[in-house]
């Protein structure tokens, strides 16, 4: 079996020869007048009109059997065979980068082509096109695996994602509907009102999560600016600017490990409606979840691993406190961090020296939250786990926030909005120090956010979510759900190969 090196030697050879023949392997110009799809829509009128048609594609097959071949090309996902003979094949403009027959040999699967013909059912009843032009329009140099080679190596797939997209027809409409969930998301917010405002993702100062961030310098100010590990403090500080219904949508970063449902760099979208409580959104988001999912899979039932899921059906709200007290026999406001770290080791979970009570009640409650079907909203945390939430009236411990549960996993974030000043400060400033104690995920003091809030912030909800909610309902890991995961670079050995000069120093 000929190795990789040897197949491209070979296409680096049909290369040459095309050039030879005075012909433009990679012309910028297709003059496609159709898809494939639409051909197949419109076939029995295009065929009984022998209306002449141009369409393009990549060839996945060549047969050729003396003067006659049969070549099958592709576009999005759709397919159609191409008949070509001797006969029928126009006498070919070099100049226009136009084959003839003669010169199949030099086309590979893999290769992009264009032809012009009209529709011509074959004798095998196959829908099909008779080929009077064909022009290259890209000249592959390595072929194309087929989903019966096997491209399944996990690791190839995730560094070659674009060969995988090529092969497995599951991936290539995976991230169809990611980009569907985005725009149904979009669309949702546009409707109520919302409008989207892009905010930076350079920062002096990083909030709005518990999350290590990274750090880059910015030369033209000669100063060190983080990365953005929430879209939160810049849209708020919007809804203080008198905007009142605002998102961003993009890219924010943490400084983490990777983990199924974590990414260090991932896409993520955030709202904030002034005058608004976390009951308003709370009751905004079970429709906003409901639009979204259906517009994007179709559908409200889902079966994700162990779990049932129902998003047609009235959602229910679990109180923290009182989940925890039933699990553990903790009391979440009346407990010591040696009791939190004993109930971590009786439960078999992690305790880091630098563990402190909220960060180890966490821990508790997503040792909880891995056997939750849903969908269920999470209620009434407490205040130290959520430093810019507005607290309970009813229970000052509490604060108004409002987490969705959906197959185990916590998949967004809502609350009313913290705009008191000077409690806002005094919160920032226990952040701080958890931060100096060595907690490097803990919220850094933002004296700016402070003193936007001393100008004045209407009430407020607010409101997150990530892609992580696209990987559940999906059914995939993070890794597998994102076009291009990054990986620790590497360079294979058929690269260094064919490219010794490169390497070979």
């Amino acid at each position: 079996m000929a190795t990789l090196k040897e197949l491209r030697d070979e296409r680096l050879r049909k290369l040459e020869e095309i050039r030879n023949l005075g012909v433009n392997p990679y012309p910028a110009t297709s003059h496609r007048e159709m898809s494939v799809g639409n051909v197949l829509e419109d076939y029995e009128n295009l065929e009984n009109s022998k209306k002449g048609i141009t369409i393009a594609g990549r060839i996945t097959n060549i047969r050729k059997f003396g003067k006659i071949a049969f070549v099958v090309i592709r576009d999005v996902q759709d397919t159609i065979q191409l008949f070509m003979s001797e006969d029928e094949v126009q006498r070919p403009n070099y100049a226009d980068s136009e084959l003839g027959f003669e010169h199949l040999n030099l086309l590979d699967s893999g290769d992009f082509i264009a032809v012009s013909g009209v529709a011509a059912t074959s004798k095998t009843g196959e829908k099909s096109i008779t080929v009077h032009k064909l022009r290259i329009l890209t000249k592959s140099l390595r072929p194309m695996p087929t989903a019966q080679d096997g491209f399944s190596n996990k690791e190839e797939r995730l560094r070659r994602r674009y060969v995988d997209m090529n092969v497995n027809k599951d991936v290539y409409d995976r991230f169809i509907r990611r980009s569907k969930f985005w725009q149904a998301t979009r669309d949702y917010l546009n409707k109520e009102g919302f409008i989207e405002i892009n905010v930076p993702v350079l920062e002096h100062t990083t909030g709005g999560a518990d999350a290590n961030p990274f750090v880059t310098h910015m030369d033209a100010l000669d100063q060190d600016f983080y990365l953005r590990i929430s879209h939160e403090l810049p849209l708020k500080r919007l809804i203080g600017a008198g905007y009142e219904k605002v998102y961003d949508l993009g890219p924010r970063f943490r400084n983490e490990n990777y983990s199924d449902e974590h990414l260090p760099e991932h896409i993520a979208m955030e709202w904030y409606a002034a005058y608004w409580d976390w009951e308003k959104g709370m009751s905004f988001m079970e429709d906003m979840y409901r639009y979204v999912i259906e517009q994007t899979f179709g559908k409200l039932q889902f079966k994700l691993g162990k779990f049932d899921i129902d998003l047609s059906q009235k959602w229910e709200q679990w109180d923290y406190a009182e989940i925890i007290k039933k699990r553990y026999d903790i009391d979440v406001f009346d407990c010591t961090i040696d009791q939190v770290k004993q109930a971590l080791l009786n439960n078999k979970l992690e305790v880091e020296q630098t563990e402190n009570k909220a960060r180890g009640i966490d821990k508790l409650w997503k040792n909880i939250r891995k056997d939750v079907a849903g969908p269920i909203w999470l209620v009434n945390t407490p205040l130290f786990i959520s430093p810019l939430a507005k607290t309970n009236l009813d229970n000052p411990n509490t604060v108004q926030r409002f987490q969705p549960i959906i197959a185990g996993s916590e998949l967004g974030n809502g609350f009313s909005e913290l705009n008191d000043p000077i409690d806002q400060l005094n919160r920032f400033l226990e952040q701080q120090d958890m931060r100096d104690s060595g907690d490097e995920e803990a919220m850094m003091l933002d004296i700016d956010y402070v003193e936007m809030l001393e100008y004045g912030m209407p009430p407020a909800c607010g409101w997150g979510y990530a892609e992580r909610v696209f990987w559940i309902f999906e059914g995939v890991t993070a890794r597998e759900g994102v076009p291009f995961p990054q990986l620790r670079s590497e360079i294979d050995e058929v690269t260094k190969t064919i490219y010794p000069d490169l390497f070979n120093q």
